[in-house]
């Protein structure tokens, strides 16, 4: 939630680009017919609510992680989840479409 007002207020000064261009990974958390209507190259969908059982096709726990959804709300869901199951590195990227405008 905190992530969330960060973003609405533009206090968030995370290079999206930066980590993008370091091999970051961008986690969709959109439903798949979401994604499928339009997603950031390169990103990976893996609906919030599927998140917790495929968490072992995310191996390592170490790599920058960059979650995004429509708004922020679902992608801070799913970096709670991530960071609660020792992810160390995951960034609440919001929307899509402004996650995809930083990253261009």
């Amino acid at each position: 939630m905190l992530n969330f007002i960060k973003n609405m207020f533009g206090t968030d000064k995370t290079d999206y680009k930066a980590l993008v261009a370091a091999g970051a990974i961008i986690l969709d958390v959109r439903s798949v017919g979401e994604f499928n209507s339009g997603h950031i190259a390169g990103a990976i969908n893996m609906p919030v609510d599927t998140l917790q059982k495929n968490l072992g096709k995310l191996k390592d726990k170490n790599q920058v992680i960059i979650t995004c959804c429509a708004s922020g709300m679902r992608s801070g869901a799913a970096k709670n989840l991530l960071e609660s199951n020792g992810y160390a590195n995951v960034h609440n990227g919001g929307g899509w479409t402004g996650l995809k405008s930083k990253i261009s």
